[in-house]
């Protein structure tokens, strides 16, 4: 198995060399027949998808997670469109960041470069192995990936279409390999390959990342667990408030920018629960609440310590009464994983407040926690969130997946 892999690694570190020198023309038309080849081969996607559907109802996995699996012709063609607009993104090599010249002559280029090889460890969504494999070629680099084996069928599939399409079109052969091999020993074998892999990229359960970076020797960068907030302030649009705070939990229940607590300011807590808790219940949330919260929906049942802290990813909400905008900003700060904040509010005081303090990768104003994410950001698609705060944090896209350089241009100049 390790010899295996090994050569895996060897040969996209080869090709890579290619791929950050590779014309941003070819890389460009590579992507857009890889887009066109996925709606081409729709059919044997789905037919792909629907046995790894079929196992994970039988393993009776959450409907939350089945959906994060599940792959309809909608969500193919949105996929297909994610490609493309990765495709016309900018390319970032060559990119000037910063030029000057020093007191001695010198002429200082920092320009942004491929990092190499990245390898993606990710679980359930095979969208994943085709978005992530566009944006890191986009960025001139190869790529490893390693999906979970809920998704086995569905990423077997769907790379084989993608690497078809980009190596007709001029990628190198082994610039993208997707490991098929289920046994999470692979998982830990590559991260142990410093001498061939530049970044490890991990997406899954908190337990998964924790245990990587613990064993790992190449740089990990974690797509971390979402423990996401929405705060209604004492000053807001009910409505908006409604609207938002529904559509952060019940759209997409399974995914990491989805709410998990709901903070709601006293002064507009007997007002907007009752109607807003209707809505969830209808939707089949389970509702878990503090004692204020309690009293003024019965159907609400007690939330422990462990509940403020807790990664749902499914139709599942607590929700806490706060007395002041302060009181949510240190609830966020100490219960909140990092990654998507909100408050819905009509002062624009109380929203830089809120803006300035919460730490997370992203925060929000008026806005759902649902938002958070590449394609609406404008990036294509991305290749996670980061809740840590080196090399890159937040939404990841093709800018993220480079690194820099100094390039020096001088006259003779030696150092006295």
């Amino acid at each position: 198995m390790f010899q295996r892999l090994l050569k895996i690694a060897r040969q996209s570190k080869e090709d890579s060399r290619t791929m950050a020198l590779l014309p941003d023309k070819i890389k460009k038309s590579a992507l857009k027949k890889a887009a066109a080849h996925l709606l081409e081969n729709e059919e044997k996607i789905l037919k792909a998808n629907q046995k790894d559907i079929e196992l994970a109802k039988k393993n009776k996995l959450s409907n939350a997670l089945i959906d994060r699996l599940l792959l309809n012709p909608k969500r193919i063609k949105d996929l297909a469109k994610s490609v493309e607009e990765i495709a016309e993104l900018p390319d970032p090599n060559g990119e000037v960041i910063r030029d000057w010249q020093n007191s001695k002559g010198l002429r200082i280029q920092k320009k942004r470069v491929p990092l190499g090889v990245i390898a993606i460890i990710f679980e359930s969504r095979p969208n994943v192995t085709a978005e992530a494999a566009a944006l890191c070629l986009k960025a001139g680099n190869s790529v490893i990936l390693r999906g979970g084996s809920e998704a086995f069928n569905s990423n077997t599939a769907i790379s084989k279409i993608f690497n078809e399409a980009v190596v007709q079109e001029g990628i190198p052969p082994h610039a993208v390999t997707m490991i098929l091999d289920p046994n999470r020993k692979n998982i830990y074998a590559l991260s142990k390959m410093d001498q061939w892999i530049d970044l490890l990229i991990a997406r899954g359960s908190e337990q998964m990342v924790r245990e990587i970076r613990e064993q790992a020797t190449v740089p990990v960068l974690g797509h971390g667990k979402g423990v996401c907030h929405v705060y209604i302030d004492s000053v807001c649009d009910q409505k908006m408030a409604e609207n938002i705070a529904l559509n952060a939990k019940v759209q997409r229940p399974g995914v990491c920018n989805a709410m998990e607590t709901l903070l709601i300011h006293e002064s507009q807590a007997k007002e907007l629960l009752p109607s807003l808790a209707k809505k969830y219940l209808d939707a089949g949330v389970l509702l878990k609440g503090d004692e204020i919260s309690r009293k003024i929906v019965p159907q609400i049942q007690k939330a422990g310590e462990e509940d403020w802290k807790t990664e749902y990813l499914d139709l599942i909400l607590s929700i806490k009464i706060v007395n002041s905008l302060e009181e949510a900003i240190v609830h966020i700060n100490r219960y909140g994983s990092g990654h998507t904040e909100a408050i819905v509010t009509k002062s624009k005081e109380n929203a830089k407040k809120f803006l300035q303090e919460v730490d997370a990768a992203a925060v929000f104003h008026n806005s759902s926690t649902r938002m958070h994410d590449g394609a609406v950001f404008g990036l294509g698609a991305e290749i996670g969130i980061s809740t840590q705060k080196l090399h890159a944090r937040g939404t990841m896209g093709v800018r993220e997946l480079t690194t820099t350089k100094y390039v020096v241009y001088g006259k003779g100049q030696i150092r006295g």
